[in-house]
C-alpha cells in the first residue's frame, strides 16, 4: 500500500489508526507517518474532549464546541491526505508533529 493509502486509513477512527501504524511499521513513509501523528493528536484530543464533559455546566458546553472543532480539523486532515497535501490541522498540528515525532 501507498503513502497516500496509509494516511487516508489513518483517518478512520481508532482502529484504522492502528492499521495504518501497522501498515506504516515495515517501510515508513514521511507522507504516511505525518498523518499518523495529525491523528495520533486528533484521537488524544478526542479522549480529553470526552473527559472534559464530566465537569458539571462548563464541561458539556465546552466538550461540544470542542468536538465541533475536532470534527472540523479532522475533516480538513481527510481531505489533504486524499489531495497528497501535508498540511498540518489548525492551532494545534504543528505541535502534533513535534510531540509525535517517533512515529
Amino acid at each position: 500500500m501507498d503513502a497516500k493509502g496509509k494516511a487516508i486509513i489513518s483517518h478512520i477512527f481508532i482502529i484504522g489508526w492502528i492499521i495504518a501504524i501497522v501498515l506504516n511499521s515495515s517501510k515508513k513513509e514521511e507522507f504516511a507517518s505525518y498523518y499518523l501523528r495529525q491523528n495520533l493528536g486528533l484521537i488524544i484530543l478526542g479522549i480529553a474532549l470526552r473527559i472534559l464533559h464530566v465537569i458539571p455546566v462548563l464541561g458539556p458546553a465546552l466538550s461540544v464546541i470542542g468536538g465541533i472543532l475536532l470534527f472540523i480539523g479532522w475533516l480538513m486532515s481527510l481531505i489533504w491526505s486524499i489531495q497528497g497535501e501535508k498540511r498540518p490541522v489548525p492551532w494545534l498540528g504543528e505541535q502534533f508533529q513535534s510531540w509525535f515525532r517517533g512515529i
